[in-house]
């Protein structure tokens, strides 16, 4: 597999996130520059107190109380400082995440169903949920050291330089020997935290695959397998998450290795200076510059430290801004004709259309469906049944020829408009967690509790709802009560009834209920369709032998098409198609 590495630059974009937050970003400076200076004001008056110190019974009080006292209210004004820019830097941290955050999952409503379609869900989530969090925690631990460090960095530099500058040498020595072993860790052990990160995803996706569909899994007896598959993934993340956090890990250690060495030298240069009489260092500057030494490094090594979170963090924005980066749908920003009273005459004029690019689906399909028809369409496995309905709602467009309604090119009509003027029925019920009233206005937000009724008995749905406690404001899903697949088949059916568009979509849309409720459905159906061009993916015969047309479809071309009587009549592809699978 070839190598992944941090793509560095995506720092760079993350920075407009951080700059909406100026104000914050700016106090964040001034007590950063009040910390610095007082954390190193701290550690002068440190060797003032030790000059006090003369010898035996040589002590002047009256000036060490004076010092005592004056490092006790530098030291509140240290760790007040510090403690606001910590709750500064977590402000900034979530706020400007929760801003990236709110962008991506917009960005996502315009991408193309085709995104969908090749990517994991549970992938996609993990960008949302472990990438975020881990560029949040990052974020706020680097901010509340940047600030504080840089001043002590700069304020101690400038200090030390004024009381001894061999001893000040000695420490910048060992600035550079730091910054090349974080330099040569982190470029080592960035293309496993890449790696780490989309085997994250990986894992993501393939749990929330197998807890969506158990049902299937245990069905087909496939728990061994699942967690056999599911070992080889984590055993991945766990070797390649150990080799990351392994190479990260040096740094630290690397980076204190070397300031003990730098403190060694302080140690011995400053006493060789004091017994030569050598310039004018004293035993108090010698105390203070071991602690100026460390503090001088330690903003690198707290940075060394948090080198785990700050490469998972680039990884994370990486996965966010390739997501970002995805082509939304086909802007129709041009798209300025309106159908105001859509009559339903559809047609296919020599449409070609294929998924993937080498392998063609659909070639030069041409069909007309006339104002209110119901047209079923029946095919086998993979024969482009929903591939018209993918291309009809615009979720693809067409690679050649065209689709109009009423004489009107869909892809001159926003995909809004048109999307709204179709209802649809899918095989694959969809029903959010929350009342039962906001999941069926959800097509029709301005539905009456009368209109709900009305369409809940078309679906034979009122009785059972009446029932509840709580009746339309009961919730369901995973916090609220529990429902067959096929009441939520019936509550998909009555929901499309309440948003009453123009046009129907029906896919397999009986398939999850009992022969008897099924014609009961189909009556609400008949009723429903009247007046109305409706296209009908059904292998039910009760559904077939109610359309006014039948296509029959094979390999992405109509072979096909009339009545339910007429083309038995034929004995054709459809007689065959019928006596398979239909005949009971």
């Amino acid at each position: 597999m070839k190598k992944k590495s941090i793509d560095w630059s995506a720092f760079g974009r993350y920075l407009p996130y951080l700059g909406a937050y100026h104000k914050e970003t700016w106090a964040a400076v001034i007590l950063g520059i009040a910390a610095g200076v007082s954390s190193v004001y701290m550690t002068y008056l440190i060797g003032q107190g030790v000059d006090q110190l003369l010898g035996a019974d040589q002590v002047q009080f009256s000036d060490l109380y004076r010092i005592l006292m004056l490092f006790g209210g530098v030291m509140l004004v240290t760790v007040v400082s510090q403690w606001l820019i910590q709750r500064l830097g977590n402000r900034v941290a979530y706020l400007s995440v929760a801003d990236l955050r709110k962008q991506g999952f917009a960005h996502l409503n315009t991408l193309p169903l085709r995104y969908y379609d090749q990517n994991s869900h549970g992938n996609i989530v993990s960008r949302f949920t472990n990438d975020m969090d881990n560029i949040s925690i990052a974020v706020s631990a680097v901010f509340n050291q940047l600030f504080s460090g840089i001043s002590v960095v700069l304020i101690a530099l400038i200090v030390m330089f004024q009381m001894s500058v061999p001893l000040t040498l000695v420490v910048l020595v060992s600035t550079p020997i730091i910054f090349l072993v974080n330099w040569v860790v982190t470029k080592t052990s960035q293309s496993h935290f890449a790696r780490q990160q989309e085997i994250v995803g990986e894992i993501s996706g393939f749990v929330t695959e197998m807890i969506g569909n158990q049902k299937i899994v245990k069905a087909f007896d496939r728990e061994t397998i699942n967690q056999t598959q599911f070992e080889t993934i984590n055993q991945d993340l766990n070797v390649r998450g150990q080799k990351a956090q392994f190479s990260s890990s040096l740094t630290n250690p690397l980076s204190r290795f070397v300031d003990h060495l730098a403190y060694l030298s302080v140690g011995f240069v400053g006493g060789w200076l004091f017994f030569s009489g050598t310039g004018s260092v004293t035993i108090g500057v010698i105390s203070s510059f071991t602690i100026y030494s460390t503090q001088f490094s330690k903003p690198f090594i707290e940075l060394s430290g948090i080198t785990t979170q700050i490469q998972t963090a680039l990884a994370g924005l990486s996965r966010t801004f390739d997501l970002l980066d995805q082509e939304p749908e086909t802007a129709d920003d041009q798209a300025s004709q309106a159908i105001d009273t859509i009559k339903g005459q559809i047609d296919f004029e020599d449409v070609a259309f294929a998924y993937d690019p080498d392998q063609t689906l659909i070639e030069g399909f041409t069909f007309t469906a006339q104002p209110g028809e119901t047209v079923a369409i029946v095919g086998k496995t993979g024969a482009g049944k929903s591939t018209l309905v993918n291309l009809l709602m615009r979720f693809y467009d067409v690679d050649e020829g065209s689709i109009r309604i009423d004489g009107v090119d869909i892809r001159q009509v926003k995909r809004e408009d048109l999307r709204q003027s179709f209802g649809m029925v899918l095989q694959d019920t969809w029903l959010f967690d929350a009342s039962l009233r906001e999941n069926l206005q959800y097509g029709n937000g301005d539905a009456t509790d009368e209109e709900i009724y009305d369409a809940l008995k078309s679906a034979y749905m009122y009785e059972y709802v009446m029932r509840l406690p709580d009746k339309l404001d009961t919730p369901i899903g995973h916090q609220g009560i529990k429902i067959s697949d096929g009441q939520r088949q019936l509550l998909t059916i009555a929901r499309t009834m309440i948003s009453n568009p123009p046009m129907l979509i029906l896919d397999e849309a009986t398939s999850s209920v009992d022969t008897l409720t099924e014609k009961k459905i189909q009556d609400a159906f008949l009723r429903m369709m009247q007046g109305k061009t409706s296209f009908v993916i059904a292998h039910r015969l009760s559904t077939i032998r109610a359309a006014d047309k039948i296509l029959v479809m094979d390999a992405g071309q109509i072979v096909e098409q009339g009545t339910h009587d007429a083309l038995l009549a034929l004995k054709g592809y459809y007689y065959r198609l019928y006596h398979a699978q239909f005949q009971h």
